[in-house]
Formats: C-alpha cells, sequence, structure tokens
C-alpha cells in the first residue's frame, strides 16, 4: 500500500484529541425563563388552570355517587347481607347471597362463551388484517361497542328463552357475552398486532407452522393486553340491567337445589335486584338496594383493577 493512499485514509480519521463542541454553548438561560408578560406563556398558564377545574367538576359527581354509596350503603354492610335470601316486602333483614352468586354464575358462563370466540376472532383479525373479510369483521365489532344493552337482551329472549320455554342463567349469560364479545375482539387484535414484527419472523425463520406461532409466540406475547381487555368486559358485563330483565329474571332463591346447580330456572343478579329494590315503598328494600349498588361498585372495580394491573407488564415490556 503506497504512502499517498495512508496519508489520504489518516485524513479521514478524526482525531482523537480534538474536543467536541458544546451544543449548548452559546444559549442565555435567562432568556427561556417563563415569564406571565409574554402572551403565550400566559395563555398555557390560563390554559392549565381552566383544565385542571374542568377535572375538578368532572371528578365532583363522580366521588358525590361515591360518598353516597358508601354512606347509606355501608351501614347495612353484615354477613348477612352475603349468606341470607332477599326479604319479603314487609319482612326486616335479609340479603342478597343469591343475587351476588347468580351475577357471578351468568358473568362467569358469559366469559366462557365470548373469551374463545373474541381472542380467535382478534388473532384473525391481526393476521388478515387487509382482507375484506377482516375488515368487514372489524367493523361488526366496532359497531357491537354501541349497540344497545337492551337490544341484546331482546335478542336473548327470542333465541333462548321463547325457545327454551322459560326464564335462565344460560339466556342471560348468552345476552351478557355479546356485550362482551366486541370489547375482547378489539383488544385482542390491538394487543396482537403490538407484538415486535421480528419475533414472528424468527419463530417462521425456525421452522415454526403458522398455528405454532400464533400459540407459542403472539399469544403469550400479547397475553397482558388481552387479559385487559378481558376484565373490562367483565366489568361491563357484571353491571348490566336490561339484558337480565328479558333473559334471567330474578329469583328469590337459590340457584342449587338438593346440591344440584340447576341453570335454566330464572336466576337473581345484583344489577337486577337494585331495580326492583330501589322502587318499592318498604325502607328495608330500599337499603338493600343501596347496599347492593355498594357491593355491585366494588365488584366492577375490582375487575378495572386487575385489568389495570395486568397491563402494567406489557406496557414496561414496551
Amino acid at each position: 500500500m503506497s504512502e499517498n493512499s495512508i496519508s489520504s485514509k489518516q485524513e479521514l480519521i478524526p482525531a482523537q484529541d480534538s474536543p467536541v463542541p458544546d451544543p449548548l454553548e452559546g444559549v442565555n438561560f435567562g432568556e427561556l425563563e417563563l415569564s406571565l408578560y409574554r402572551p403565550r406563556t400566559l395563555f398555557s398558564v390560563i390554559l392549565s388552570w381552566v383544565v385542571a377545574a374542568m377535572t375538578f367538576l368532572a371528578l365532583i359527581p363522580l366521588f358525590a355517587v361515591l360518598w353516597m354509596l358508601i354512606w347509606r350503603g355501608g351501614q347495612r354492610l353484615s354477613v348477612a347481607l352475603f349468606t341470607q335470601l332477599p326479604p319479603a316486602p314487609l319482612e326486616q333483614g335479609g340479603g342478597f347471597g343469591n343475587a351476588i352468586i347468580g351475577t357471578l354464575i351468568m358473568v362467569g358462563l358469559a366469559g366462557l362463551i365470548s373469551v374463545p370466540v373474541g381472542i380467535l376472532t382478534g388473532v384473525f383479525l391481526a393476521q388478515a388484517k387487509d382482507s375484506k373479510l377482516a375488515g368487514t369483521v372489524r367493523f361488526a365489532a366496532k359497531v357491537l361497542t354501541g349497540f344497545p344493552s337492551i337490544l341484546a337482551g331482546v335478542f336473548a329472549y327470542g333465541a333462548v328463552v321463547l325457545a327454551t320455554g322459560g326464564f335462565s342463567a344460560v339466556a342471560g349469560a348468552i345476552a351478557l357475552s355479546i356485550l362482551m364479545l366486541p370489547t375482547i375482539i378489539l383488544t385482542s387484535e390491538s394487543a396482537i398486532a403490538m407484538v415486535p414484527a421480528k419475533m414472528k419472523e424468527a419463530s417462521i425463520g425456525m421452522g415454526a407452522t403458522g398455528a405454532q406461532t400464533v400459540w407459542m409466540v403472539l399469544l403469550p406475547t400479547a397475553m397482558p393486553g388481552i387479559l385487559t381487555g378481558i376484565m373490562l368486559a367483565v366489568a361491563r358485563a357484571a353491571g348490566e340491567t336490561a339484558p337480565l330483565l328479558f333473559t334471567a329474571l330474578f329469583s328469590n332463591y337459590w340457584l342449587a337445589s338438593n346440591g344440584r346447580v340447576d341453570l335454566m330456572q330464572p336466576t337473581a343478579s345484583l344489577a337486577v335486584l337494585i331495580y326492583n329494590f330501589s322502587g318499592m315503598p318498604f325502607a328495608n328494600q330500599v337499603e338493600l338496594a343501596w347496599a347492593g349498588a355498594l357491593v355491585l361498585v366494588l365488584i366492577v372495580l375490582i375487575f378495572n383493577l386487575i385489568g389495570q394491573s395486568l397491563s402494567h407488564p406489557q406496557i414496561h415490556q414496551q
């Protein structure tokens, strides 16, 4: 190699001892200080205070409702509420243990119906996102997010109640699953779509099939987001009243009799109990309605907190 080529290459290499220029050199930090005399700064401060005031005003009704529930419903909280049946109109005491069990059973059955269908549909939408069928299904799922809950109850009434000849927990679960399905579909699609493409490419490059890639790579990685959507859907279904009025109706008895659970009979739920008891002219029933509302809010709050906690691993991973 000639000396001229060596010297030309050395010229291209920057000197190691040359000082690095300071990008903040020459900046006057005194000019960067905020001053309310400047129109832009004053406008920003005013908008910040306006947003803070609007947020506080929006939180007043929420905390007022929570305080009323705690004040009115907390006075009746006891072990008897969870172990006794609803009282007759002129009776005192009682509880709504059957309504809590009925709510959990119907929401659980609705989850067994909607979760597998929702996750599989979300996988399909994420994998075939550019196809016309996927676009149609996605549009239908978005429309179902605003679907009136009472129409889900009317549909389940015509499809299940009239076909079986009576109100039942199964009919209520089907109505609730219709309301849970769009939330699970859309959140599952979003969670799967956020999985890095290099993970899928690495799995295919190692010889895995499409089904193996979905089952062993995509779903485990997106599971925190999917579980978040499931918890949000469960929280919505737990507080629905109108669909259950057309499907499960209500019952003053336990769902199990003689050690056997009969799902094909009218079933109590907290939402319908609150609806029924709040309009009665008896102080005992009204107090039970307040207590039931407090318990229902706590159940929904627990599901929402679980959903938020499950979303943290996905946020940290990203």
